[in-house]
């Protein structure tokens, strides 16, 4: 208990941050971004808030059995992965809660944004735009999170294997650093 508590406070810490800086970081460049550019962006962070939200999944279905049945236990690789599956509730919360939510909360104040560049004098037009802006990021997200949760359940090995490949690699280049 007092562990989960101690994360809770370090994900405290870690989202109101990550949400300082990418609001701040949102929030000076999106006023001045042209508007196709403005939706490649929130397009950027649904994909990214539905890829961490399915890793999280697939980390929290994931059983002890799952991880013994993958080939090379003595490989490096391997080791990235058992650190990993440990640290599943970590994992998960990191990657839904924290990257999951900044994302969706970031693809929204895009949304928000993007309408309030298009100028429109009529406050009417302007209401009705931002509902269906905001309508739309959360329809995508909520879609796309749906399907990439039954893909992570069904596919629970291949994405956390993938997930540390990708991470051990990162390692491997940070040591030649």
């Amino acid at each position: 208990m007092k562990n989960s508590v101690r994360w809770a406070f370090k994900a405290l810490i870690l989202s109101v941050s990550l949400s300082i800086v990418f609001g701040m970081f949102s929030q000076s460049l999106f006023p001045t971004m042209p508007a196709f550019l403005s939706v490649l962006i929130i397009f950027f962070f649904i994909i990214v808030s539905v890829l961490f939200d399915m890793i999280g999944v697939a980390f929290t279905t994931m059983s002890k059995s799952d991880l013994n049945g993958f080939s090379e236990p003595d490989s490096p690789l391997f080791e990235t992965l058992s650190r990993l599956f440990e640290n599943k509730d970590k994992i998960s919360s990191f990657c839904g809660d924290i990257v999951g939510d900044i994302c969706g909360i970031l693809s929204g104040a895009g949304g928000v944004s993007l309408v309030y560049n298009m100028n429109f004098l009529d406050m009417n037009v302007n209401f009705i735009a931002t509902c269906i802006t905001s309508s739309v990021i959360a329809g995508l997200t909520i879609f796309g999170k749906a399907i990439m949760k039954g893909y992570a359940v069904q596919n629970c090995k291949k994405v956390a294997y993938l997930t540390a490949k990708i991470i051990y690699s990162f390692q491997i280049k940070k040591k030649k650093l």
